[in-house]
Parts: structure tokens; sequence; C-alpha cells
């Protein structure tokens, strides 16, 4: 999208107040605003003063708020926080569709962004092959299973056939609805491996597990061949850390094998100008890449990418801001499992990770988030389904 709009949930008026004050708002003005928020918050960037002039003189006609900043890293560009009720943005919107050719196109992009969230509440299953997931109902549990040697938690763990196997089948039984194999570590610091030496990881396990279980599997991969191989020999779903972006042939695996595709954020620098709206900028590039090859909508599902690309500031922002990635409408797989970021907050080994995991499950599970990838997969199966039960209004929950 050229003007990159997405909605801003900020939970707390503190949460609002520190973004008005990112955009250069002084403390007076961010207590009116705050004071007077409609509950609707959107981002555009990439404005031309003329356009920022005009959709700001536009919002204040309709009742609602535009603030206008310069755009980090573009001197001529500008970008907008709009603060309205949701009435007053469907008539900016109507207004804007009047206007000069940009702002035809931003009033089309703001009109997408409104329905994302009604799109996703009306996708009720994830179709893998023949092997359903219901989406919304619960939170669904993706089992990790690394048949390496050097991966950061389990490394070693499940390198033998029937280790692998017998775990597999343990988290099924512990309540996994994915498994999700990998034969390659992406831990930093990590050694890539050959495509034939990943394959060889990889198949034999997939082999027998697509006809043992009754769940799907997802081959956690950024190669196209790997991929493919995996497919063809029974995996159901396919998991790229680099969303199709290293590769765009890992979309036409999708597309040729008619499989989901998880699109994980991720990118080989961390220069960022505005983190969040870039880190959306990112991912909306790694939906088109998908859209554009032929993966259906209903078959993305999007992964923050904790814990790649980003400092730890950045891991919690995005974190706090999980909302606003799932108003993107798809569906959020969000995998922190014994991830560095909880290491760093309470300073733990790896292995005693589980509570700090489990928060930022209950978090997710809060913020909208669909699937969790997690090692512990019967601690998180308990957690997601009270976090459910609660929030759900007490409904029965696999």
């Amino acid at each position: 999208m050229k003007y990159n709009p997405f909605l801003i949930h900020a939970a707390s008026r503190e949460e609002l107040e520190t973004e008005l004050s990112k955009r250069g708002i002084g403390p007076v003005e961010r207590a009116r605003l705050a004071e007077a928020d409609g509950g609707l918050r959107m981002h555009l960037e990439n404005l031309s003063e003329e356009e920022a002039s005009q959709l700001r003189a536009d919002m204040l006609t309709v009742g609602g708020e535009a603030l206008l900043s310069d755009q980090p890293g573009k001197t001529d560009r500008f970008t907008a926080f709009l603060m309205s009720t949701r009435s007053q943005l469907e008539a900016l919107i109507e207004l804007a569709a009047k206007r000069s050719d940009g702002l035809r196109t931003a009033s089309a992009e703001l009109r997408e962004v409104l329905a994302g969230p009604k799109r996703l509440r009306e996708q009720r299953e994830l179709v893998c092959r023949g092997r359903v997931l219901p989406l919304g109902q619960r939170t669904l549990i993706m089992g990790i299973l690394n048949v390496t040697p050097d991966s950061f938690s389990d490394g070693g763990k499940f390198v033998d056939l029937d280790q692998a196997l017998a775990q597999a089948r343990a988290m099924v039984e512990a309540g996994a609805d994915i498994i999700d194999i990998g034969g390659e570590s992406t831990r930093p610091g990590s050694v890539p491996v050959g495509e034939a030496e990943e394959l060889d990881r990889v198949l034999p396990v997939i082999r027998i597990l697509s006809q043992e279980l009754s769940v799907p599997l997802s081959i956690d991969t950024y190669k196209p061949e790997v991929a493919e191989r995996a497919v063809q020999t029974g995996a159901h779903i396919v998991n790229d850390i680099w969303g199709a972006r290293r590769d765009k042939r890992m979309a036409e695996v999708a597309v040729r094998h008619q499989v989901p595709i998880i699109l994980m954020h991720n990118r080989e620098d961390t220069n960022y100008g505005d983190f969040f709206a870039d880190y959306i900028r990112d991912l909306r590039e790694s939906v088109k890449i998908a859209l554009a090859a032929g993966v259906k909508p209903d078959q993305i599902v999007l992964d923050p990418g904790i814990g790649f690309a980003k400092s730890q500031e950045q891991n919690l922002e995005t974190m706090r801001r999980l909302d606003d990635l799932v108003a993107l409408g798809y569906p959020v797989l969000l995998a922190t499992s014994r991830k560095r970021m909880i290491g760093n907050v309470l300073d733990l080994p790896v292995d005693e990770r589980v509570e700090g995991t489990a928060a930022t499950v209950a978090l997710g599970v809060t913020k909208g988030c669909h699937m969790v990838r997690v090692h512990d997969v019967k601690e998180m199966k308990r957690v997601a389904k009270m976090m459910d039960a609660m929030l759900r209004g007490g409904i029965t929950v696999g």
C-alpha cells in the first residue's frame, strides 16, 4: 500500500500519550488529545504536503483530529495520525475519495484497512490440504519439532528418527494442533546447512508422521526446494522465516500445492526509520508477494517475527502492539517460546523460561493471536485454554 495505513490500538492512556509524544506532540496537547480520544486511531505515511494539508482540513471538517509530522528519512513527505470515531473516519474516507488521485488512493487503502478485522472474523477455518484448523474458536497450539543438532533450545534432542517421532506423538497427545518440523537452526550464529542435508533430516519424519498423525504438519524452511519436497512428502503448511522476501518461489510452492503459507517478519538489516511503520510495510510486502504469486488471502498467516532483526525494545513494542498486527486482517501465529527476549527480561537460561513464555502466550491470546508456536505444549495448552475460557465467555474449548 502506498500510504501504509494501519490501526493503532494503544491499550491505555499512557500508551496513547507515548504514541503522540513519538510524533512530536507536546505534553499539554497530548493531554487534551488523550482526553478527547474518539477511540479509533490510524497511521498514514508518504503524504505530500498538499495531500497532508487537505487530509487534515477534511478530518477537522468531520469532527476528528489529524496530526501531521515529518516522515523520518524523507524531507518532502509527511505522516498523519488520525484520531476519530468510526463514523468520522468513514466520512473522511468519502471526502478523500473526491479529492486528488493520491487522496483517492489513500481513501481506498483506508477503506481496506477498516474492512480487515471484519474479513478476519468471517474466516472460520484454515484449510491445510484436507486437514482443517478452526479459526476464532480457540487458540491453536503449534508444537516445535527441531530435527537439528544446534537449535537454541532443543538442539540435538530429536535428531534420531525414533526420538523425533516419539516427541511429535507426545506433543499431539498433550494437545498440539500442528507440528512444525525444522531441519535447519535459525538461531543467531547458527551455521547454514545445505539443501540435501536439510531434506535428509526432515523428509523421513514427515513421511511417517503424515501417515500416522491426524494434525497438519508444517515445514519450517526458507528454501523453496526443501518446501517443495516436504509438501510432496506429506507436509500441509509452508512456514517461511523470511516471509517469501528472500525467495519469492516459496509463495509459488504454496500456490502449486494449495497449502497455507506462514509469512514471518524478517529483514537483512535493522536500519528502521520509524520502526513499527517500517515493520508493517515489510509484512505488507510479504503479503503482496504471496498474493501476486496466486496465494489466496485465506491461505496467508502472519508471524510477528519476535527475535528476528529487532532489538529488545523493538521486540517488546511488537508484543504490546500485536493487536495492531492482527488488525491487518490475517490470522497471526505468535512464536516466542523460550526466546532471548524472555531471557533478557527474566535473566534466566533457556531451560528456565516456561513462565516467561506463558506470559507471552497469555498476552498473545488477549491481543487476538490465533496460534502460538511452542516447545512446552502441555503447559502452553493449559495457558491458552484458560485464557480462551476467560476471554470468550466460558465457551467450551478443546
